[in-house]
């Protein structure tokens, strides 16, 4: 869904009376989207919703009054791409010492040291959450660092677990059963209900992993122009 200019174009979907499922093609798309609604939302350009959930292709728009009208507005938009410096960024310490760093490793080619390397020089951004309260899903490994799910999945992945799949990393906020690659441990809480917001990450946040032996605690040092629901 892209036009003869280049820009993505995205497809309305009412849902109901009061609701909006706007689609793209990738999930770099849908962040770009997700970005400019909250950015005109905050400006008072964007007709009053109740929430705004991003996913991994999708933003869903609920306690829209007229989703059709909305639908043909947002398809005449154009929607900048995500620069660096959008959304707030939140440090997670870490501990690379998962169980599945060793085979990582070995499907990145590298050495097991140059696994925590690598993703701690990444800087991450979370594209939506789910799962579990708290669980972001984070883009920002190139593709040749994506890596597969675990054949067998564990029945019990410990709270704190920072865990590979796909293109995505992840943090698990309780113990649960799981099929990503653990590949380190983090003290960080990332959901508590007598904090706000209760998520430690929130779609648009970019995140850096931090190796422990050089921070503490998970902290939010700066915030950047972006904002995040």
């Amino acid at each position: 869904m892209t036009g003869p200019d280049g820009t993505a174009r995205v497809r309305g979907l009412p849902v109901g009376d009061r609701a909006l499922l706007l689609e793209v093609d990738t999930g770099e798309a849908a962040q770009a989207l997700h970005a400019e609604l909250l950015r005109r939302a905050g400006a008072g350009t964007l007709p009053a919703v109740r929430e705004i959930v991003p996913a991994a292709r999708t933003v869903l728009l609920d306690g829209v009054a007229d989703p059709r009208r909305l639908a043909a507005e947002v398809a005449r938009w154009e929607i900048p791409p995500l620069t660096g410096g959008d959304g707030d960024t939140v440090e997670v310490p870490v501990r690379y010492d998962g169980p599945d760093l060793a085979d990582v490793a070995e499907l990145w080619g590298v050495a097991p040291q140059e696994v925590a390397r690598i993703h701690s020089g990444t800087e991450f951004r979370v594209a939506f959450c789910g799962f579990a309260p708290g669980f972001g899903y984070l883009t920002g490994l190139p593709d040749h660092r994506h890596v597969p799910r675990r054949a067998t999945p564990r029945t019990r992945v410990p709270a704190g677990s920072v865990a590979l799949a796909g293109p995505y990393t992840g943090v698990y906020p309780r113990s649960s059963p799981g099929g990503w690659q653990l590949i380190g441990t983090t003290d960080a809480v990332l959901w508590d209900t007598a904090r706000d917001p209760a998520a430690l990450l929130s779609p648009g946040t970019r995140v850096r992993f931090v190796p422990e032996r050089t921070a503490g605690a998970a902290r939010t040092p700066h915030a950047g122009k972006g904002a995040s629901v």
